[in-house]
């Protein structure tokens, strides 16, 4: 009997660790499958540009009703050609104008850009450290007092380091010496090599101007109807703005359409000078709209022309006799002749 208790009592020690254990891994799985595959506190920003390739750690959200790439901590951002802008979840935001090349890094209240090529121009309201990194140079952001932070970090065309300090100041780093200076607001230098005993002025060498978007929300509108006398005075308006109805362009000119067609080009990559093309293959051809006849129906009347008669021909026939008249007062004379003769 006291052997079957001895077992008994040696059995439940064994298995009261085996079941703290069983509780403490499905406490852990639970755990586990609570928390988020991502924390939120990595979130940089919703970036936005024209030609633009993120890798690396990345979401795409609806943000206000639109689709939004949202760039997390250790992404690598490319801005092929154009400009690209970054709305920092703190607020703020980072312009970057392409060609660039760059990354991000997040850790705490601290936001690293390590900047391989091209421009960015970074605006900060919030207390967020930004630190930006080049192959040579490190720049990091001063605020005076708790003002705004707005500065300009990148490589112009010949590869010089433009930096401009437009709000609050940067501090400036030689990464292999150590040589540290403050650029000061409102300041603006170039650097040649990376090295801080060349600094001059920069004069605007690097240019890239902040995307700030303007999100409004539309509001909303309260549909009324119109009263007699709005109606009246609408009707009244309509009547003054109104305007005879123009006239329809003029038809455009139809012109001859030239087409020149050549022969194909040959190249030959055994000989030294190409074949020119034969003038004589060149054909050129004209069109043109053949425009209708034109037939007129009708009769044309003109002015009238007085007609030349001709002379009568010259004959030589014997004049004729006296005119008619003289023969009348012959025949009267002979007839009053024959009365006075008869009565004598």
């Amino acid at each position: 009997m006291a052997t079957i208790s001895n077992s008994i009592s040696h059995w439940r020690r064994a298995t009261l660790p085996a079941a703290c254990l069983a509780i403490l891994c499905v406490a852990l799985i639970a755990a586990a499958s609570a928390r988020p595959d991502e924390p939120l506190t990595d979130s940089v920003g919703v970036i936005e540009g024209e030609s633009i390739s993120v890798t690396g750690p990345m979401s795409v959200e609806v943000v206000q009703g639109q689709v939004k790439t949202v760039l997390r901590s250790g992404g690598d951002v490319r801005v092929k050609s154009g400009t690209a802008r970054i709305d920092l979840v703190e607020g703020g935001q980072i312009s970057i104008c392409g060609p660039a090349h760059l990354s991000v890094l997040k850790s705490g209240g601290s936001l690293t850009i390590a900047l391989d090529t091209g421009t960015i121009h970074v605006h900060i309201e919030d207390h967020l450290a930004v630190n930006i990194y080049t192959p040579q140079i490190q720049a990091q952001t001063v605020a005076i007092g708790d003002g705004p932070r707005d500065a300009l970090v990148g490589f112009n065309a010949s590869g010089a380091m433009c930096i401009r300090a437009t709000r609050g100041a940067i501090r400036v780093e030689q990464q292999l010496t150590g040589q540290s200076v403050l650029i000061p607001q409102a300041g603006d230098v170039l650097l040649l090599n990376g090295q801080l005993d060349g600094l001059r002025s920069s004069a605007g060498h690097c240019a890239c101007e902040l995307q700030i978007a303007k999100t409004t929300r539309p509001q909303p509108e309260v549909s009324q109807l119109a009263s007699a006398e709005e109606m009246r005075k609408q009707v009244i308006a309509a009547k003054a703005n109104a305007q005879p109805t123009p006239v329809g362009p003029p038809s455009a000119k139809e012109e001859p359409i030239y087409q020149v067609f050549m022969p194909p080009l040959v190249y030959d990559a055994n000989a030294k000078v190409q074949p020119e093309i034969d003038p004589r293959m060149i054909v050129l051809v004209r069109r043109v709209r053949v425009r209708p006849t034109l037939i007129f129906q009708g009769r044309v009347e003109g002015v009238a022309v007085a007609a030349v008669t001709p002379p009568p021909a010259a004959t030589n026939a014997p004049k004729s006799a006296a005119p008619s008249s003289a023969s009348f007062v012959d025949r009267v004379r002979n007839f009053v002749r024959k009365l006075w003769t008869g009565s004598s």
